[in-house]
């Protein structure tokens, strides 16, 4: 029994934390704090309420990033409990100090923050945890019970009822035995959830088994009767047909354009809750002197408290590149002398090579003109698919509308860049000589400078900015009062890109009749300096796409990392100046409904986004820099040994080429517990008298070696076993090798299975070698190679030759 936890109560002060760790979570356990160990950490009681306080390690969150303190509520917990947790969670965070984030989290219908923390998911245990009992115990097989998997991105498991009745079409149930535990995958679950559900799965069987267990999936039932016959052993015959896909109860994740902010306030002794507002919101509507309430279209409540806000107000509000020009419908290149140089009523395809980790990779962007038509457009996009066909599909596909351009594109043009009014963007120094034309100069360097053509007249003028007026008899450069130092030397090396002329320099409010009469008169413009965007707050949010309900719905991924991208998945990733996302090699989604995706986020964001925000499509293993740079760290290694769903579970876990071998030996399989069920079929008969043994009988697994082709049996005197598991495999000693020290090397690496020497398992051609040969072409010994997870075994074996 684990040793019993010591109570803590905050009321004496703040519970002693490792400073180290960055997760804490605690139970309410008869009205006091209880440690739950670490181990535990996503078991989560139905009848308690937990503490949960996350506080960021890394060295980017330390920097004014904020720690989330939540309190679970489980569906059966007591009323006493959940005013205990909340009493506790408001003297934690007077504690605390500092800025922390108060959440309240109910039972099944959690935060994306507090998912993420457990990202093999969390497990809802019925009950309440015993007096003196642990959250886990490791290694009982004592058990039977039925799990109901559910999500995409955020998995949980659910304790059932131990029927048929609690299966459905669309969701994924374990049937956990204790030393066996049996995947069931509804018809209609996805690939991608089936290898969520198998990850939960196995991170059971290593937590809470030991690794001790073996696992069995069924992805169809007419190819599994063996693990169907012990299914129906236990569950009984199912009669009926399965229950459809059972809906959500929530909205969940739809994205909302409707939001509402409420004033919470106290006027004499009464608490006033109004609404204040509607989106686009701002942040000036919130005082530091009152609390509010930011309900997001029903589905999340944000209370937001002012640091002068009082405390009753708080408990009560708590509850290198290539351009392309469009024309006639068709790419053609540009002259490279005029590459810099666009134009408002035309689309272009830019293409940026560089080199990382050694790879050739690509950029290409497609740039629209504010005048462009909508048949330019729609060509602009067919002829980005065409370019990514010539480059075997290796193009990252970024969407760029003119004026707002990400500052890598700027950068590309070294302060270059010049976009001209009209559809003759080429032809445009020749119009110099016949036109008043007017440049508005913007930027402070080589990364982020650009020139736009604007309408020629005194109104078009702003005091922060730098303007170029070109007429046929003479040039003008204007500095209003605003600008820098900076700006004015970025000026002085572009306009030579738009004329060769010498050009007078004019500061503002010392013009010359000349220049107001080419501008036709003067006129009001804006004259208060501007101050630049600070978007030094802005933290990046990802977000996982799905539009399985015809709408689309984004679940977020809080705290994300690398981890978090799955080769099924459509990922968004928000920066604010850009939208990236990041398309799964296995994804069956298409780039056009892709990118509409990023358009509508835009489109209903509450904070009322602008729709010209650059939308870049990132596919899996062409990540450019300006996407990995958000994470903390990018391991661009990462997929190139990357496993299917299918190969996990022929490779990783046996279950599949298992499945025969459960069969011949279920006989010996031991599971605690069994029901007598008069309906179970004779191979399951067999596992349930086998149960009736010495407990000490395990499942025996691993090769079966031919003596002079003879079959050798799996008897206790020919062979040495170990018990079996996803995680340990037994490997039977073979009377052949064991005599004369084992095969050649080169008569098993690398062979196919005809060409083996007579009694070699093709399927455990490593066990054939000495073990000398073995230490030395594994670089370990062959105990240490058969307690490896199968998974591993299995990619070692590939590398060698031994597959």
């Amino acid at each position: 029994m684990a040793e019993r936890p010591m109570r803590m109560d905050t009321n004496k002060g703040l519970p002693a934390m490792e400073s180290h760790r960055d997760l804490h979570i605690w139970i309410i356990e008869n009205l006091k704090m209880v440690p739950v160990p670490r181990r535990a950490y996503r078991n989560f009681f139905e009848e308690h309420c937990y503490i949960v306080l996350h506080v960021p390690q890394s060295l980017k969150a330390t920097q004014g990033a904020s720690k989330d303190l939540h309190y679970w509520v489980g569906k059966e917990a007591s009323r006493d409990a959940e005013d205990a947790a909340g009493s506790f969670v408001q003297h934690l965070q007077e504690a605390l100090g500092g800025a922390t984030v108060q959440h309240r989290e109910a039972q099944g219908h959690e935060s994306a923050c507090f998912l993420s923390y457990f990202r093999r998911g969390i497990i809802y245990r019925k009950g309440g945890l015993a007096s003196g009992l642990s959250h886990v115990e490791t290694n009982m097989y004592n058990i039977q019970r039925l799990l109901h998997i559910r999500g995409r991105k955020h998995v949980s498991a659910a304790e059932v009822e131990l029927s048929w009745n609690s299966f459905n079409k669309g969701d994924i149930f374990l049937l956990d035995l204790g030393r066996m535990m049996i995947q069931w995958n509804g018809p209609k679950t996805s690939i991608a959830e089936k290898a969520r559900g198998l990850a939960l799965t196995r991170s059971l069987q290593d937590q809470e088994r030991g690794g001790r267990a073996q696992i069995g999936v069924v992805d169809d039932e007419a190819k599994a009767t063996d693990l169907m016959q012990i299914m129906e052993a236990v569950l009984g015959c199912r009669v009926g047909n399965l229950h459809a896909t059972t809906p959500t109860k929530s909205i969940n994740q739809l994205q909302k354009p409707s939001v509402r902010l409420y004033h919470v306030y106290e006027k004499g002794k009464d608490l006033v809750v109004q609404e204040l507002a509607t989106c686009p919101l701002t942040q000036d509507l919130l005082q530091k002197e009152d609390c509010y309430i930011l309900d997001q279209g029903g589905f999340k409540i944000y209370v937001w408290q002012g640091c002068m806000s009082s405390l009753q107000e708080k408990k009560a509000s708590f509850r290198r590149a290539l351009v392309w020009c469009i024309q006639d419908l068709r790419r053609q290149p540009v002259d490279p002398k005029h590459r810099g140089q666009l134009c408002a009523g035309s689309c272009y395809l830019v293409l940026y090579t560089y080199r990382n980790m050694g790879h050739i990779q690509y950029l290409l962007y497609l740039w629209q003109g504010l005048q462009a038509s909508a048949q330019e457009i729609k060509a602009l996009s067919s002829n980005a698919e065409e370019l990514d066909l010539l480059y075997h599909g290796a193009l990252v596909h970024e969407h760029v509308t003119m004026g707002s351009e990400p500052p890598h594109f700027l950068a590309i043009f070294q302060g270059q860049l010049v976009v001209f009014q009209g559809s003759t963007a080429h032809s445009g120094k020749e119009q110099l000589t016949s036109a008043t034309r007017l440049f508005h100069m913007r930027g402070t360097d080589n990364h982020n400078t650009w020139t736009e053509e604007v309408p020629a007249r005194a109104s078009s003028l702003n005091s922060s900015d730098i303007f170029l007026l070109v007429t046929a008899s003479f040039c003008y450069l204007w500095f209003g009062k605003g600008c820098s130092g900076d700006q004015r030397e970025m000026a002085r090396t572009v306009v030579t890109v738009i004329s060769k002329e010498n050009k007078e320099i004019v500061l503002e409010g010392q013009e010359p009749p000349h220049f107001w009469e080419a501008l036709g008169g003067r006129a009001p413009y804006p004259s208060n300096k501007r101050l630049p965007v600070d978007m030094s707050g802005f933290q990046p949010r990802l977000f996982e796409c799905s539009s399985q309900t015809g709408h689309l719905v984004l679940t977020e991924v809080v705290f994300f990392s690398q981890e978090d991208l799955d080769k099924y998945d459509v990922m968004l990733l928000d920066t604010w100046q850009e939208i990236f996302l990041w398309l799964g090699e296995a994804a069956s989604q298409q780039k056009q409904e892709v990118v509409a995706w990023g358009q509508e986020y835009l489109r209903t964001h509450p904070a009322g986004r602008s729709l010209a925000t650059p939308i870049v499509l990132v596919k899996q293993g062409h990540e450019p820099p300006t996407f990995t740079g958000w994470f903390l760290t990018w391991d661009p290694y990462k997929w190139t040994n990357n496993q299917s769903y299918e190969e996990v579970v022929e490779g990783s876990l046996g279950a599949v080429s298992a499945i025969s071998e459960i069969t011949a030996e279920i006989n010996n399989f031991q599971m605690s517990r069994w029901p007598v069920s008069g309906r179970a079929g004779p191979l399951a008969q067999q596992a349930l008298k086998g149960s009736e043994d010495s407990s000490e009988n395990e499942l025996e697994l691993g090769p079966k070696a031919d003596c002079g082709g003879a079959s050798t049996s799996r008897s206790t005197s020919t062979s040495t076993s170990t018990s079996t598991s996803t995680s340990t495999s037994s490997y039977p000693s073979s009377p052949r090798c064991v005599s004369n020290g084992g095969l050649p090397r080169e008569q098993l690496m690398h062979q196919a299975a005809e060409d083996l020497p007579e009694g070699v398992d093709p399927a455990h051609k490593e066990f054939y070698l000495s073990d000398s040969d073995f230490q030395d072409i594994f670089g370990k010994s062959k105990e240490e190679f058969y307690s490896m997870a199968k998974w591993r075994q299995q990619q070692q074996k590939k590398q060698l030759g031994f597959f």
